[in-house]
This record gives structure tokens, C-alpha cells and sequence, in this order.
């Protein structure tokens, strides 16, 4: 880590040169290494006029092609519009890379800030009379264009957009649907932020050893840490993070301090103050529900699964209650041994929330005899990711080589150059592991540059990974538990979606957002295979090979907790949907009793929480996957019906289907349908059954 700075610093000194000209980094070409953003030179004062200039600079890019007195050419005006905002989108990846992963009062600031302006310069662009007039005209006369499969696409998907975002609505229709972007857009920012602050309000704070039975050493020793790093010398700090508040629920003894963490955990953002968000959320869907209705939708779930697979509510609905009713099934059978294990500790108590982990835990155990925390020696966060790596090689021939003396976007993070089969150059990958106060919960996957050409030469993605796992102690190695696992084979997943991309125009870049998922969770079964594993779980003190006893009860036990697992999650897709599909909110709206009852209404046990409550659903309420949750499981059945072409094969690292996967699933961005796409890999469209199968639910 010493090394990492260090070399940080040195880097810091060479892009410095350059900028000491222009002043702020982003007006002039970056000089690192990769044409890497120089993080340590940009300073939060840079994103405001930076922004400014890239909308100023984009307004005259799109007042030439209006102006251009030649007629509209696919080149003269949908590749123009394509190319343009170059500085913009130039800022915008840092900044919001940034915002999202390392953030602070003055960055929340400026996104507070420029959030309205970016919307309405967004709509200024979308609105222009005069620019749809010729990107019509070029979709009407297309016939007489020599277009390839490329272009059609880019042209569809441009006068689509155009027409979804208002092209076709009279002034003060536009003007109204104005009024609603920026309001939506400052709603979904608020929402993050108090989400964040409401994260990082909750401290369990402990005193005495006694309070500490039944947690993992690790856990304690994370802890212990928190407590000297918060001034609190000699106690021990959990927090609602995840590596802290979800095996604490797991593992503590203590059933009352289960509960205070439980509690804390589920009322973020309810529980009144100047970060609660149930207003927030009562807003932000009724201004969606006014634009659903304003473009001639009746609901928004209507207007935003019009341009995926699923195409309607109706089919996410059946999708969601054909898993829905054998995983309720499931979870009731678990709710029995849960309630079985609490009798042998004489609890005539009823189950509840805070229980359920802990007792399900000790029924997997006993059942298994099978405890996760005997993985965690084996899972050393570095071998795990030579693993992930060792496991992109073998499929798909790429090497990954670690990076120094480049710019990091946080000294926590790591760098590495990845190379294609015939040694060219694929991509730069940050990988970002563990949580802290700047960084906002879960994992995912992004990027700081998009692949894309400049001047017909490929310039390749600058990729990051971002994660929250368990921080180890001083001088420990970080030792992962199975969930960590998948989620770094989940994130790296996405990483290769951008690793090998190959698209001419930004604007096909994007695949539907329940289809985004399948590279991700495919990767996913690579994890725990046990071919996989004789090459990386490794005991991080001995070197053994994971014993094959242990891959054994691993394989026995994977699938036990499905019923959870899948009614958690499957709740907060259809708490989602059920938001999505209103066609009239009340004055008086509720948003916890909507939430409350919406899933009682389902048979949800109350002893089981939507894995994401209402007012901290940032997946919905801060954009991105809104009326979209659904789209894991949506991508569940690609991916499950996807590894099984190389289970037929007998050979999970089976080049022919990798190849084929390579093709037609990683590479061609949002070319083709997404539905097309899959069926060129597979042969056939996709059946549920596997799903089900994997999940243990038949």
C-alpha cells in the first residue's frame, strides 16, 4: 500500500507540468500514462467551470449542425451529434467515478449544483426544434444512405430518443416535462446523499468483551480498528456498512444488540431528521408518474420498460410471481428449521428479523456441518483475484499485468493493464476493495473513459471495480467470505462487458438494462467451481489447496437460504414495480404503509425485510435501476441458460462457447436486440428452468 501512494506521488509530479499552464486539467490533453485522468492534480474547485465550458463548448457543436446549410447526412448530423460534448462527458466521468466512490461535503456540493443545469442543457439539446427537424429527416430518408448495421442502429436510437424525451410535445408541454427532469434529477441526488448520511450516522458502540460472543475474530479486530480510527481506543465500533452489519446479524450472541443493529439498519431514512427520505420518495414518484403521463404513458414502469426486453409490467409480473411462489415456499420451510434451533436454546419467544440470520446460520450448520467462516482462509482477497484473473485467461486469453507510477483515483485502489489474446492492449482497470466514510455501499462497476475512436484509431476503456469488503486488520491479510467471492467474479463480469466492447458511436454503446446483467452474473459460476478453485483457494497461512471435504460441504450447502436469499430480493423488485405502475398518488401518500402493505398483501414473513426498504432503494429512488430491480432475476435466466451451453460441453472453460459468448454477447454494445444477441450465442431463446434449478427452488 506504502509502494502505492508513493508511486501516486510520483506520477502527481509529471502531470503537474503540463497543467501548471491551463490550470484546470480538464481544458487541456492529459499527459499521464493511458491518457489516465491525473486524480491527485484535480481539485473540487475544477468540476464547476469545467462543466460550464463542456455545456458551452457542446452548445456550439449543436448550433453548427442546425446552422450547416447542407442537407442532413447521417455524418453531418447523428455522427456530429454522437461526437459531440466531448469535454463534457470528459468531466462528467471523473466526477461522477468520484462522487460515487470517494466523495465529500464540497463534491455533494457541486453535484447539488450543476445536477439542474446538466438537466436543462440535456433538454435544451433533446428540445431543439430545429435539430430534430434534421435528425428526422435523416431517419426518413434513410433508405437512399448507405448505412451498415452500425449506423441503422445509431440513427433508430437517436430519433427515439428524441421523440421519448419531448421532441414532439407543443412549447408548454416541453416546458413542463423541463420543470419535471430538474425536479426529478435534484430528487434522486438528494435521495443518495441522505441515503449516505444516514449509512454513516449509525455507530454500534461496544465496551465490554462479554459483548462480543459468537463474532469471527476478524469481524472484532475490523471493529476494534473502526473504534482507534473514530478516537474510541479500546472499545469496539460496528457500523451499517455491509462487511459489518451482515455478519454481525449473523454471528452475534447477543439477541439485544442484534436488534439495535437490525433496527438501525432498516429505519435509514425514516426515522425523521434532515436525512429522512420518505418525502423525497413521495415526490420523486409522483414527478415520474406526471412525465409517464406527459409523454402518453399511464404509469412510469409503462414508459421505462418501453425500450427493454421485458417491454411491459405484465411480463416483469410473471416473471417476478413464477420465482415468487416456490421461493415463498422455500423460505417457510427455512423459517421452520429457524425456529427449530431457537427451541433448543428454550426461545418461546416469535421469530423476528434480527433472528433470522443468526438461527438460520446454526441450521445451516447443523444440517451441513458446514460453517462459512472455515472458507475465509482460503479466500485471501489477493489469490481470489489471480483466480478471477486465471479464470479470464483460460476462457478468453487475456492477461492482466499490475500497474505503477500511474494516477489512482484513491491510494486504496489498484491499477493493472489488461491485455488482449494477441498481446494489444484491451483496457485499464482500477479495482477498488474496501468501504469507507467516502465511498457509498455496494459494489459495482464503471468507468472513467468509455471504449470509443478518435480519427478511426480505437481509444481503449478506462475500467474501475468498486467494492465494500471487509477491511482487514493491521497487518492481516483481507480474508473474503463466499458472498465477497461472487460479488468480485459479479463486478469483473461487467469489467470484461467493457473490456470488449467494440462500437464506432457512443450512442450504441448501451445494452437494455435487463440484459446489462448477464455478463456480470454469468461470471459469477466461475467462483466456486471446483476446477477453479484447486488453482486459488489457498490457505493464506499454509498454501494448502482448499480440501476437497470442504469444496464438498461448500457444493452441499450452496443452496440452502434460497428462500431468503430469493423472497428478499424478489420483494424489493416487486416493492419496485408496485411504485412504478401507480396511476394516482394521493396528497396523503404514505410511503412506508404503501411499502408495508404491498408486500403483506404477497405473503412476505414479516421476520424476512425487502432487501431494500423504501427509503434507502437507491437502486430505484436515485436512478439507474428504476422499475428496473427486476432485471437481476430478468438476466438470472440469460445467465443460468448461458453457463448450461458450457455445462453441455463438459468443459466450463469450453473455448468454442467462450468465443461464441465473446462475439455476440460482450462485444457489440446495444448494435443488435438484445433478445437477437442472445439467441446468435445460444442457439434458442432461454428457459426458466435452469434458474430454478440453480436456485434450489424445484
Amino acid at each position: 500500500m506504502k509502494k502505492m501512494i508513493i508511486t501516486t506521488c510520483a506520477a502527481a509530479i509529471v502531470c503537474g507540468t503540463a497543467m501548471a499552464k491551463g490550470g484546470n486539467p480538464f481544458f487541456s490533453k492529459y499527459t499521464t500514462p493511458f491518457g489516465i485522468p491525473p486524480f491527485e492534480q484535480i481539485k473540487v474547485e475544477h468540476y464547476k467551470p469545467a462543466f460550464m465550458k463542456g455545456m458551452e463548448e457542446q452548445k456550439k457543436e449543436i448550433e453548427a449542425i442546425v446552422n450547416n446549410k447542407k442537407p442532413a447526412t447521417f455524418d453531418n448530423t447523428i455522427a456530429a451529434l454522437d461526437r459531440s460534448g466531448k469535454l463534457l462527458n470528459k468531466v462528467a466521468g471523473v466526477f461522477y467515478g468520484q462522487n460515487s466512490a470517494n466523495t465529500s461535503d464540497s463534491l455533494q456540493a457541486v453535484s447539488r449544483e450543476i445536477s439542474p443545469l446538466l438537466s436543462s442543457h440535456s433538454d435544451d439539446i433533446i428540445m431543439n426544434a430545429a435539430l430534430f427537424k434534421r435528425v428526422k429527416y435523416v431517419y426518413d430518408h434513410q433508405s437512399e444512405m448507405k448505412l451498415d448495421a452500425e449506423q441503422k442502429k445509431l440513427l433508430e436510437e437517436t430519433y427515439k430518443d428524441f421523440v421519448r424525451s419531448g421532441a414532439n410535445l407543443d412549447a408548454d408541454k416541453q416546458e413542463q416535462l423541463r420543470k419535471l427532469n430538474a425536479e426529478i434529477s435534484m430528487l434522486q441526488l438528494t435521495f443518495g446523499q441522505n441515503m449516505l448520511a444516514e449509512t454513516n450516522a449509525f455507530r454500534l458502540v461496544l465496551d465490554k468483551k462479554e459483548q462480543l460472543a459468537g463474532l469471527p475474530s476478524t469481524l472484532i479486530a475490523n471493529a476494534a480498528e473502526t473504534a482507534t480510527e473514530m478516537g474510541l481506543d479500546g472499545k469496539w465500533v460496528f457500523t451499517l456498512h455491509n462487511p459489518s452489519v451482515m455478519p454481525f446479524l449473523q454471528y452475534s450472541d447477543c439477541r439485544e444488540l442484534r436488534e439495535r443493529m437490525y433496527k438501525g439498519y432498516i429505519s435509514r431514512g425514516c426515522r425523521g431528521g434532515a436525512n429522512d427520505n420518505r418525502d423525497v420518495v413521495k415526490r420523486l414518484v409522483k414527478a415520474r408518474l406526471e412525465k409517464a403521463r406527459l409523454m402518453g404513458f399511464p404509469n412510469y414502469a409503462a414508459m421505462a420498460l418501453d425500450t427493454r426486453m421485458a417491454k411491459t409490467p405484465k411480463d416483469v409480473y410473471e416473471l417476478l410471481d413464477q420465482v415468487w411462489t416456490p421461493a415463498l415456499a422455500k423460505a417457510k420451510e427455512e423459517l421452520a428449521d429457524v425456529e427449530a434451533e431457537m427451541a433448543k436454546d428454550g426461545r418461546d419467544f416469535v421469530s423476528e428479523g434480527w433472528d433470522w440470520r443468526y438461527y438460520a446460520d446454526r441450521a445451516k450448520r447443523a444440517k451441513y456441518s458446514f460453517d462459512e467462516n472455515e472458507l475465509r482462509p482460503y479466500l485471501k482477497l489477493e489469490n481470489v483475484r489471480d483466480g478471477l484473473f486465471y479464470c479470464a485467461n483460460k476462457l478468453y486469453g487475456i492477461t492482466l499485468k499490475p500497474l505503477s507510477n500511474v494516477p489512482l483515483p484513491h491510494p486504496d485502489a489498484q491499477a493493472f493493464e489488461v491485455f488482449d489474446r494477441d498481446g494489444s492492449r484491451l483496457a485499464i482497470l482500477f479495482m477498488d476493495f474496501f468501504p469507507r466514510a467516502s465511498k457509498r455501499g455496494g459494489a459495482w462497476c464503471g468507468t472513467y473513459r468509455d471504449q470509443t475512436y478518435e480519427n478511426g484509431k480505437k481509444v481503449i476503456p478506462i475500467v474501475t471495480v468498486v467494492c465494500n469488503f471487509s477491511k482487514p486488520a493491521a497487518g492481516e491479510p483481507a480474508l473474503l467470505n463466499a458472498d465477497e467471492t461472487s460479488t468480485m467474479f459479479h463486478e469483473f463480469g461487467h469489467a470484461l462487458h467493457q473490456f470488449f466492447q467494440n462500437v464506432h458511436y457512443q450512442g450504441v454503446s448501451n445494452v437494455p438494462r435487463d440484459f446489462v446483467e448477464l455478463p456480470s452474473q454469468v461470471n459469477e459460476h466461475w467462483a466456486f467451481a471446483p476446477e477453479v478453485l484447486k488453482v486459488y483457494a489457498k490457505h493464506y497461512k499454509t498454501g494448502e489447496v482448499m480440501p476437497q471435504s470442504l469444496v464438498e460441504k461448500l457444493d452441499r450447502s450452496s443452496k440452502y437460504g434460497q428462500g431468503f436469499a430469493s423472497t428478499e430480493y424478489l420483494a424489493a423488485s416487486l416493492l419496485d414495480m408496485d411504485f412504478h405502475v401507480l396511476e394516482n398518488i394521493p396528497d396523503d401518500f404514505d410511503v412506508m404503509e404503501f411499502e408495508r402493505k404491498t408486500l403483506v398483501d404477497r405473503g412476505l414473513l414479516n421476520q424476512i425485510p425487502s432487501r431494500y426498504r423504501t427509503t434507502y432503494f437507491n437502486h430505484t429512488m436515485g436512478g439507474g435501476y428504476t422499475a428496473g430491480y427486476y432485471s437481476y432475476i430478468w438476466a438470472e435466466v440469460l445467465e443460468a441458460d448461458a453457463f448450461n451451453a458450457y455445462q453441455e460441453t463438459g468443459d466450463i472453460f469450453n473455448q468454442e462457447v467462450a468465443a461464441k459468448f465473446r462475439k455476440h454477447i460482450l462485444t457489440p454494445g446495444g448494435i443488435n436486440d438484445a433478445m437477437d444477441m442472445y439467441v446468435n450465442f445460444r442457439g434458442k431463446k432461454p428457459s426458466i428452468e435452469p434458474l430454478l434449478k440453480n436456485r434450489g427452488l424445484k
